[in-house]
């Protein structure tokens, strides 16, 4: 007589600790992205770092997810080796090279935290101004960050000064928005940019097309804590036909106008290359 009440007990408590799991997850305040390629040395000290930055306001509040960019290190081992260590590292290995905007995109479809903030792995981030992109989230759908006193070679600040340039005009965006690559978005964002397919994840223009408020705040840039930065002049001229190729250039303004020229430059270069939809494949994970 009692047991299909039981029953009915036991499916309903099953049911409910799932729920209340589920709630729990999506309760996490922060979600914080790091694209990993060949920094096994810094990785440790970069997540210190963040730590002593956050806990105190965080507590268990927060995540990391590190997605390895299929290194040619012991990035991947230092991974496993940090999440051990906290329960706030997620680790993700990827099987192939999908660049560090590709990397960004699967980082995002794990990301639970209900604001998100993406920042590179050398250290020239300060891990300080993490609480300040994370505060000005409460007004703002995206907040980019203006590097003051740059550390980066002369060449790429006149290369990274020119796309902020181009870009503007492109995006239709302010000139005082620099599209750095550190950066925090809403979760709703992020969501919608998830959401899409894009056969070239190039993230800024998926963010600046997802968010109406942006902002942006001054940040110290660091001295890079060790090694030499992966990107040289080619691989930033990749990423810029990039971000041209992957934005849409309507309602036509302008600032499109000169978009689409410049798409049809790019796609001449790129005539003999057929994209494919983005896709990844993950080796590994600590979670």
């Amino acid at each position: 007589l009692f047991l299909p009440k039981i029953k009915i007990f036991f499916f309903q408590l099953k049911y409910f600790k799932i729920i209340n799991d589920l709630f729990i997850i999506y309760m996490l305040k922060l979600s914080i992205i790091i694209p990993v390629y060949n920094s096994s040395k810094i990785l440790e000290k970069l997540i210190t770092e963040i730590n002593l930055n956050l806990f105190k306001k965080f507590k268990n509040d927060y995540e990391i997810i590190l997605i390895n960019d299929f290194s040619a290190d012991d990035s991947w081992k230092t991974i496993k080796k940090i999440s051990q260590k906290f329960n706030f590292i997620k680790g993700i290995d990827l099987n192939f090279n999908v660049g560090q905007h590709g990397a960004i995109f699967v980082g995002l479809k794990h990301a639970i935290g209900d604001k998100i903030i993406i920042m590179d792995d050398d250290l020239q981030h300060p891990p300080k101004s993490l609480i300040s992109i994370y505060d000005q989230l409460d007004q703002f759908d995206a907040c980019y960050t203006h590097y003051l006193k740059r550390k980066h070679v002369y060449w790429k600040i006149i290369v990274s000064s020119l796309n902020n340039f181009f870009s503007s005009f492109i995006f239709n965006k302010s000139f005082r928005v620099y599209l750095s690559s550190m950066k925090g978005i809403k979760g709703t964002i992020k969501e919608r940019i998830i959401n899409q397919n894009p056969k070239i994840p190039f993230i800024d223009s998926l963010i600046l097309k997802e968010a109406k408020k942006i902002t942006n705040i001054k940040v110290y840039h660091q001295e890079r804590f060790e090694g030499e930065s992966n990107y040289d002049i080619r691989k930033l001229f990749i990423l810029w036909f990039d971000m041209i190729e992957n934005y849409h250039f309507y309602p036509l303004r302008f600032g499109s106008l000169i978009g689409l020229i410049s798409f049809f430059v790019v796609r001449i270069f790129r005539f003999a290359k057929t994209r494919q939809s983005f896709s990844y494949k993950i080796k590994e994970k600590t979670f």
